[in-house]
């Protein structure tokens, strides 16, 4: 989807929860990846090739490397790429600093689950876009869950609306203090400088 069209869709939504959901679901996102550590996977079912794409053209328009995923998947065919051939046993390896991001438009399954529990004990970020799965939802440190509703877009469209907010700018935050090492940088700056002139 392009730029146009999430123009518009975002139009459509002004006047409901939904941008601002998404905004800060994606906000989390980008704050959580880092390059090669954020690990995309699907259910059984249904595999998020169409997020896979949108968050990889996102992290090269916007240069953001974090943002490109590494595609889990539950079962690799025979011959497939290095970069679609990663297994589920990718998740066993998850470590503290990655992201598993989940996105289950269905059931997420036992054994997914199991493996999502694991990644998070060892220390890694779960997120989880859901379609009312409340396993999977108490397993992530933030979900965003789209219950079958007639009021609500189609999980499809907010997957395009969360990939296309990852790559905005950030919102700006409330201003935080320079830290240990910026304080210290500034008194050294003022204990080196020279003399101010004669009657400032």
């Amino acid at each position: 989807m392009d730029a146009v069209r999430v123009t518009m869709l975002r139009e459509l939504l002004a006047e409901t929860p939904w941008i601002a959901r998404t905004r800060g679901f994606a906000g989390t996102l980008r704050e959580t990846a880092r390059p090669g550590g954020l690990l995309l996977v699907g259910t059984e079912a249904e595999e998020p090739w169409h997020l896979a794409a949108h968050l990889s053209d996102e992290a090269a328009y916007a240069d953001l490397p974090e943002l490109s995923p590494v595609l889990v998947r539950h079962h690799v065919p025979p011959g497939a790429p290095a970069h679609l051939a990663v297994p589920l046993a990718r998740l066993e390896e998850a470590r503290r600093g990655e992201t598993v991001f989940v996105v289950a438009p269905d059931a997420a399954g036992e054994g997914l689950l199991e493996r999502v529990h694991d990644a998070r004990r060892v220390g890694a970020t779960v997120l989880a876009l859901e379609a009312a799965d409340p396993e999977l939802r108490g397993l992530a440190h933030e979900a965003l869950t789209v219950a079958p509703d007639p009021g609500a877009p189609s999980f499809e469209l907010v997957q395009h609306l969360v990939s296309a907010a990852a790559g905005e700018p950030a919102t700006p935050t409330r201003r935080r203090g320079p830290g240990l090492r910026g304080r210290l940088a500034r008194l050294v700056d003022q204990l080196t400088a020279p003399p101010p002139p004669l009657g400032w």
